[in-house]
């Protein structure tokens, strides 16, 4: 059992949240992050106990065009003052981990610099990939390299090479020896080589126990870079589609399908993948403003805290603000926010009050953490599963839809439950419970021993008068509940207008009959929340399904995928859908409109 087992984060994209300029002057430090001391308590009340940050290290704009790995942006102060930073969040019971963006540097950097001094010359021309003396470039450096994303502000490193692994790993060294953190998120983890996160792993198991890697990976296989040679978790993107679109389309079978097939990647097994479960950060729209109704912000993190995974907030987001992705610029998902503004919100925000209590509930109950899953009731609007871990179970259930529901769910040993937000008290009956879930909500009942003795139900006011809108600016365009996952109900419900539903479930678990038998096409994240530093498509495959003898034509291509042009890697793409299921406009037009050679040619290696 690591740190990390247990971590509910909070996410901070600094350079915003202090509300830095947008370009790196290099002038003398300025010391914003020390405007950010003040939120490590409010960490600490909402119930995180750890913290990703980033980036911070010199770069020109964004924070993803590093310039010096080994300093402080001075746009946030010094290397004391982060210093300071990571002890005061250690004296609070909150872990830190840093943005580690080892793919690329910015043009900046001092190796990028050499070679434009001293070309063929430089000692580090073969640093970057693919440097070609006889090309040129929009800076017309007199030579061309390999970038990242299509933008030449982001200079590929070499990966191959050793001595970029070695000043890599020193880098590594460095900020844990200067810094103490706890662990670090590799930038563009998908695009990375896998013998080089190896070489990343061997030094976080060197630096300090429980060291944490986890990685940005958008589609694929999650669980081909996380096990025990290469990292730690990943970025769950395929649960955050499912948590938008499966509430905006009232279809919880989305939901619970990418879960179980996440869980089955694993092994079908608790420890088997533990996943960075987010619902936005800096590169996607703000959670509130995907969501149609504004009220299924509340099932949409019970399930975020709940489900097998490590939950994450993204700063912000737990006060229900906006963040809407704009063109050419994510000014807006990365906003300054000041603490004297929200310093009484969990007193007075009612999504503040959840998260908080979500964050209590968490870290008290270890089957949120440590328990298998189980499906137990599963319809379009109503969804319950179990968590359980020795001799212990947690009972799970929410509600999109505007009424309340009864659902009688096979419970554990105990003989009563609490509802950890409801603070109901419930008596198990003939190896059951009989709880009522408010419409738009949801609740976790904890076995009576695990629960406080009196348990205060958080005070929010649910199914409120807000409408449910579908104007061009809020529908969910990724997916529609009708192209990619069935729509019949497998759980009997009895729905009077005037009564509450009432969903019977035997007391054995009825997972096998509520999986939807037909299997979802493709769920593609069209990410029109396009960071400075992110690919066009986020595409995530259902790896479920298997390779067959279709996959010849490709496996015997004349070129390697990546010496395919963008336009044959866009066909064969294609062509791996069709051999999957129909191929609808959408995923036709988010093909034609992935113009990355990297992200195309993971995508393809994603249907393996």
């Amino acid at each position: 059992m690591a740190w990390y087992d247990e971590a509910v984060f909070y996410h901070i994209y600094p350079l915003g949240m202090t509300d830095a300029p947008k370009q790196n002057s290099y002038g003398e430090p300025e010391h914003r992050l020390n405007t950010l001391i003040p939120w490590i308590s409010h960490i600490r009340e909402i119930g995180c106990n750890a913290l990703y940050i980033g980036p911070l290290f010199e770069s020109v704009g964004h924070g993803y065009e590093t310039t010096d790995y080994k300093k402080l942006d001075s746009r946030l102060g010094t290397n004391e003052d982060l210093t300071n930073f990571v002890a005061e969040c250690h004296k609070q019971g909150i872990r830190v981990i840093l943005d580690g963006v080892f793919n690329h540097t910015g043009r900046d950097f001092f190796a990028f610099q050499d070679i434009k001094k001293n070309r063929e010359n430089s000692p580090y021309k073969d640093w970057y990939c693919n440097v070609n003396f006889g090309g040129n470039n929009e800076y017309n450096d007199g030579f061309s390299y390999e970038n990242w994303g299509g933008y030449n502000l982001l200079v590929k490193l070499n990966q191959h090479n050793p001595a970029v692994r070695d000043y890599i790993c020193d880098v590594i060294r460095f900020w844990v020896s200067e810094f103490d953190i706890d662990g670090i998120r590799l930038d563009a983890a998908d695009v990375l080589d896998f013998n080089y996160m190896q070489a990343l792993r061997q030094v976080a198991n060197e630096v300090k126990p429980e060291f944490w890697l986890m990685g940005e990976v958008i589609h694929g296989d999650y669980s081909r870079w996380v096990n025990e040679g290469t990292l730690h978790s990943v970025t769950n993107y395929q649960l955050h589609k499912a948590l938008y679109s499966g509430h905006n389309d009232h279809n919880y079978f989305e939901i619970a399908h990418t879960v179980k097939r996440l869980y089955d990647m694993g092994g079908s097994r608790p420890d088997g993948l533990k996943l960075y479960n987010f619902v936005d950060n800096h590169d996607v729209e703000r959670i509130y403003t995907k969501l149609n109704n504004k009220q299924h912000f509340f099932p949409t993190h019970i399930l975020m805290y709940t489900l097998p995974g490590v939950p994450s907030i993204y700063y912000g987001s737990e006060f229900g603000i906006e963040g809407r992705k704009e063109k050419f610029s994510d000014d807006s998902l990365r906003p300054a926010l000041s603490y004297e503004d929200y310093k009484d919100a969990i007193n007075t925000n009612d999504y503040t009050k959840l998260i908080a209590a979500l964050g209590k509930t968490r870290q008290k109950a270890k089957p949120l953490s440590y328990g298998d899953y189980k499906e137990l009731v599963l319809t379009n609007q109503q969804y319950a599963f179990s968590r359980s871990c020795n001799g212990q179970t947690v009972l799970v259930a929410v509600n999109n839809s505007d009424d309340d529901v009864t659902l009688n769910l096979p419970a554990g040993n105990a003989s009563e439950y609490v509802g950890a937000l409801s603070g109901t008290h419930v008596a198990v009956n003939g190896g059951s419970i009989s709880v009522n879930v408010k419409g738009n909500f949801g609740d976790i009942w904890l076995p009576a021993d695990l629960a406080d003795t009196d348990v205060e139900p958080v005070e929010i006011e649910t199914n409120a008068a807000v409408e449910e809108t579908a104007t061009e600016d809020n529908v969910s365009n990724e997916n529609t509940a009708d192209e990619n996952v069935p729509t019949g109900n497998t759980a009997e419900v009895d729905a009077p207008t005037e009564n509450p539903t009432e969903v019977n479930v035997p007391e054995e678990n009825a997972a096998n009959e509520n999986v939807p038998t037909e299997k979802p096409a493709e769920e593609i994240v069209t990410d029109e929340n396009l960071s400075d530093e992110e690919p066009a498509e986020k595409v995530v495959t259902d790896e479920s399904t298997t390779k067959d003898s279709a996959d010849a034509k490709a496996s015997t291509a004349p070129k390697s995928y990546e010496d395919m042009t963008i336009e044959e890697l866009q066909e064969a793409i294609l062509e791996r859908m069709r051999r999957n299921g129909p191929v609808t406009d959408q995923m036709k037009k988010d093909v034609a409109e992935n113009v990355y050679h990297d992200s195309l040619v993971n995508w393809i290696r994603s249907f393996h």
